[in-house]
Protein backbone atom coordinates (compact mmCIF):
# COMPACT_ATOMS: atom_id res chain seq x y z
CA UNK A 1 0.00 0.00 0.00
CA UNK A 2 2.68 2.42 1.15
CA UNK A 3 4.69 1.80 -2.84
CA UNK A 4 0.87 2.64 -4.45
CA UNK A 5 0.68 6.23 -1.90
CA UNK A 6 4.57 6.81 -3.62
CA UNK A 7 3.41 6.56 -6.93
CA UNK A 8 0.50 8.33 -6.36
CA UNK A 9 2.60 11.11 -5.07
CA UNK A 10 5.11 11.21 -7.68
CA UNK A 11 2.86 11.06 -10.70
CA UNK A 12 0.00 13.22 -9.53
CA UNK A 13 1.84 16.09 -9.69
CA UNK A 14 0.34 19.72 -10.19
CA UNK A 15 2.06 19.52 -13.79
CA UNK A 16 0.53 16.41 -14.53
CA UNK A 17 -3.01 17.22 -13.08
CA UNK A 18 -3.09 20.91 -15.13
CA UNK A 19 -2.20 18.66 -18.36
CA UNK A 20 -4.87 16.23 -17.89
CA UNK A 21 -7.15 19.37 -17.30
CA UNK A 22 -6.21 20.90 -20.52
CA UNK A 23 -5.54 17.55 -22.58
CA UNK A 24 -9.66 17.14 -21.35
CA UNK A 25 -9.91 20.61 -22.88
CA UNK A 26 -8.30 20.31 -25.93
CA UNK A 27 -9.84 16.94 -26.46
CA UNK A 28 -12.94 18.61 -26.38
CA UNK A 29 -12.13 21.16 -28.88
CA UNK A 30 -11.16 18.68 -30.67
CA UNK A 31 -14.33 16.55 -30.67
CA UNK A 32 -16.55 19.67 -30.92
CA UNK A 33 -14.86 20.81 -34.26
CA UNK A 34 -15.16 17.69 -35.61
CA UNK A 35 -18.46 16.66 -34.78
CA UNK A 36 -19.35 20.58 -36.24
CA UNK A 37 -17.50 20.20 -39.43
CA UNK A 38 -18.18 16.63 -39.93
CA UNK A 39 -22.17 16.65 -39.36
CA UNK A 40 -23.43 20.66 -39.22
CA UNK A 41 -21.61 21.42 -41.75
CA UNK A 42 -21.30 18.52 -43.78
CA UNK A 43 -17.65 18.07 -44.39
CA UNK A 44 -16.23 14.24 -45.10
CA UNK A 45 -15.42 12.92 -41.97
CA UNK A 46 -11.16 12.86 -42.65
CA UNK A 47 -11.07 16.90 -44.07
CA UNK A 48 -13.23 17.54 -40.55
CA UNK A 49 -10.72 15.19 -38.44
CA UNK A 50 -7.74 16.75 -40.17
CA UNK A 51 -9.03 20.89 -39.25
CA UNK A 52 -10.41 19.47 -35.76
CA UNK A 53 -6.92 18.65 -35.03
CA UNK A 54 -5.01 21.63 -36.45
CA UNK A 55 -7.80 23.79 -33.93
CA UNK A 56 -6.81 21.54 -31.10
CA UNK A 57 -2.90 21.73 -31.47
CA UNK A 58 -2.76 25.59 -31.17
CA UNK A 59 -5.67 25.45 -28.18
CA UNK A 60 -2.87 23.22 -26.80
CA UNK A 61 -0.22 25.13 -27.31
CA UNK A 62 -1.32 28.36 -25.95
CA UNK A 63 -2.82 26.18 -22.26
CA UNK A 64 0.70 24.09 -22.53
CA UNK A 65 2.55 26.88 -22.86
CA UNK A 66 1.42 29.25 -20.32
CA UNK A 67 -0.97 27.23 -17.79
CA UNK A 68 1.12 24.07 -17.56
CA UNK A 69 3.88 23.97 -18.52
CA UNK A 70 5.23 28.16 -17.37
CA UNK A 71 7.50 28.78 -20.33
CA UNK A 72 10.63 30.29 -19.56
CA UNK A 73 11.43 31.01 -23.06
CA UNK A 74 12.09 35.24 -22.66
CA UNK A 75 13.13 36.20 -26.10
CA UNK A 76 11.72 35.67 -29.16
CA UNK A 77 14.47 33.43 -30.82
CA UNK A 78 14.01 31.14 -28.22
CA UNK A 79 9.52 31.29 -27.81
CA UNK A 80 10.30 30.38 -31.60
CA UNK A 81 12.44 27.29 -31.27
CA UNK A 82 9.41 26.51 -28.60
CA UNK A 83 6.70 26.60 -30.73
CA UNK A 84 8.68 24.79 -33.89
CA UNK A 85 9.56 21.85 -31.14
CA UNK A 86 6.30 21.92 -29.75
CA UNK A 87 4.10 21.87 -33.48
CA UNK A 88 7.02 19.15 -34.61
CA UNK A 89 6.00 17.24 -31.52
CA UNK A 90 2.31 17.31 -32.60
CA UNK A 91 2.69 16.87 -36.17
CA UNK A 92 4.15 13.23 -35.24
CA UNK A 93 1.10 12.69 -33.19
CA UNK A 94 -1.18 14.34 -35.40
CA UNK A 95 -0.04 11.97 -38.06
CA UNK A 96 -0.41 9.03 -35.64
CA UNK A 97 -4.26 10.22 -34.57
CA UNK A 98 -5.05 10.68 -38.52
CA UNK A 99 -3.52 7.42 -39.14
CA UNK A 100 -5.03 5.65 -36.43
CA UNK A 101 -8.41 7.44 -36.99
CA UNK A 102 -8.59 6.78 -41.18
CA UNK A 103 -7.73 2.87 -40.05
CA UNK A 104 -10.50 2.86 -37.31
CA UNK A 105 -13.43 4.71 -39.48
CA UNK A 106 -12.88 1.70 -42.09
CA UNK A 107 -13.89 -0.80 -39.24
CA UNK A 108 -17.58 -0.82 -37.90
CA UNK A 109 -16.36 0.40 -34.69
CA UNK A 110 -18.43 3.91 -34.80
CA UNK A 111 -16.63 7.13 -35.26
CA UNK A 112 -16.44 9.15 -32.11
CA UNK A 113 -15.11 5.74 -29.96
CA UNK A 114 -12.49 5.27 -32.96
CA UNK A 115 -11.36 8.96 -32.12
CA UNK A 116 -11.55 8.38 -28.64
CA UNK A 117 -9.39 5.12 -28.52
CA UNK A 118 -6.99 6.91 -30.74
CA UNK A 119 -7.00 10.39 -28.72
CA UNK A 120 -6.40 8.73 -25.66
CA UNK A 121 -2.77 7.36 -27.05
CA UNK A 122 -1.93 10.74 -27.99
CA UNK A 123 -2.94 12.52 -25.29
CA UNK A 124 0.09 10.58 -23.24
CA UNK A 125 2.57 11.03 -26.05
CA UNK A 126 2.11 14.70 -26.42
CA UNK A 127 2.54 14.79 -22.54
CA UNK A 128 5.98 13.52 -22.54
CA UNK A 129 6.78 15.25 -25.86
CA UNK A 130 5.71 18.73 -24.14
CA UNK A 131 7.58 18.39 -21.03
CA UNK A 132 10.67 16.56 -22.67
CA UNK A 133 11.37 18.46 -25.72
CA UNK A 134 9.18 21.18 -26.68
CA UNK A 135 8.82 23.14 -22.54
CA UNK A 136 12.10 21.76 -21.43
CA UNK A 137 14.33 24.75 -20.73
CA UNK A 138 18.17 24.91 -21.54
CA UNK A 139 20.52 24.26 -19.13
CA UNK A 140 22.88 26.98 -18.80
Amino acid sequence: MEKIKELIKKFCTKEVILYLVFGVLTTIVNFVSFYILSKLVGWEENLSNFIAIVIAVLFAYVTNKNLVFHSKAKNIKEKFEEFCKFIAGRAVTMVIEFVGCWILFKTAIPEMISKLAVTVIVVVLNFFISKFFAFKPKKK
